[in-house]
């Protein structure tokens, strides 16, 4: 019987994988894309109920894979690799995009599309930045700070090494809202003029401070009224 059983699986996931090499994930349902995820660290299990328990307890997809490693390890018995397994999807989507976005700063399209990936399943505030040499080629991008934004807390010694190792000319600051309220705090405006005057010591250009929702952005520099936060007014991308 139990063979019997095993035979069901192993047709039933051939079928799904096959549709998929045909398709991609393409008209699937997100508990059809769970499960097939996990048929890579729950090999000789039915792994759909689990995929519906998980969607029950947390809505999408995207929620699920934001849940930490002990908390499924806890709540729904799963193995320490199946639940790591499930941490890596956001993590290699963002490497997915960011290995495949341009290169070269040519407007501020181009430096969302830098900055976003940043972003993918973050859970807690974190601030990014960007670097560009005097042709605006793309030098580094990179999470250097996770935790509330602010004058005094802000890694600006951090942007500042940075910088100078990497002989930059131009830094584009960017952190992400958790409470998806797309618009900037006091704190991150007082952040924002602290590190355009430390950076101007240098003779670097913050071009920009972005804010990042899930769906949104928004660009302090933009604004008139923030503008002049900014130490250079003239830059312009």
């Amino acid at each position: 019987m139990a063979e019997n059983k095993d035979n069901i699986h192993a047709g039933h996931r051939a079928r799904m994988k096959k549709r998929f090499i045909e398709h991609g994930f393409q008209g699937m349902e997100q508990h059809e894309i769970l499960e097939m995820v996990l048929y890579y660290a729950i090999p000789r299990k039915d792994t759909n109920q689990l995929a519906h328990r998980l969607l029950d307890r947390y809505g999408v997809l995207g929620k699920v894979c934001d849940t930490p490693v002990d908390v499924l390890e806890r709540d729904f018995g799963l193995s320490e690799s199946a639940a790591v397994l499930l941490k890596m999807v956001p993590a290699l989507a963002q490497v997915y995009i960011d290995s495949k976005v341009d290169r070269k700063f040519i407007n501020t399209e181009t430096v969302i599309e830098v900055l976003r990936p940043k972003f993918i399943g973050a859970t807690v505030e974190r601030t990014v930045v960007a670097l560009s040499d005097a042709k605006d080629k793309l030098i580094l991008c990179d999470v250097i700070f996770e935790g509330s934004l602010s004058a005094t807390e802000s890694p600006i010694r951090k942007i500042v090494d940075l910088a100078l190792r990497h002989n930059a000319k131009y830094v584009y600051l960017a952190h992400n809202h958790p409470s998806e309220l797309c618009v900037p705090s006091r704190q991150d405006l007082e952040a924002t003029r602290t590190i355009s005057e430390t950076l101007d010591g240098i003779g670097v250009v913050l071009v920009d401070h972005y804010i990042f929702t899930s769906n949104e952005h928004f660009s302090i520099r933009s604004y008139k009224h923030f503008s002049k936060l900014f130490v250079n007014r003239r830059y312009e991308i």
